[in-house]
């Protein structure tokens, strides 16, 4: 019944994704993709607290993998790289590609600091 545990995880975190993008989006006057970039380091200090703290498994299906995987998203990211460099916004889609890499590493270890004390 694990799957279960994803999937209530999932339900919250793919709305959550979609109104904080918008949310996040309607706040500025760029086709930079800062609601994206939003999620995907939000999700990774989660998911790092998470690592950090050593839930039991079933809070680590909840959050992790069902919140965290519906929350984050790595296709949305790619296809608006690809769109920014098909529109010659070659410096946006590599600022893009740089801060959703350092920032989601920086979150993930800063999570696992936060988790490791917490937990």
């Amino acid at each position: 019944m694990h799957w279960l545990l994803v999937i209530g995880g999932g339900v919250v975190g793919a709305p959550l994704r979609y109104l904080t993008d918008r949310a996040i989006q309607r706040r500025h006057d760029s086709v930079f993709p800062w609601g994206t970039l939003t999620v995907n380091v939000t999700g990774c200090l989660i998911l790092g607290a998470l690592t950090g703290a050593a839930p039991a498994e079933e809070l680590r299906l909840l959050l992790g993998t069902g919140l965290c995987g519906a929350l984050t998203t790595y296709s949305t990211f790619s296809y608006e790289c690809l769109r920014l460099a098909e529109a010659g916004a070659w410096t946006l889609a590599t600022a893009n590609v740089l801060l959703n890499v350092a920032l989601g590493l920086a979150a993930t270890f800063a999570g696992v600091a936060v988790g490791t004390t917490l937990g």
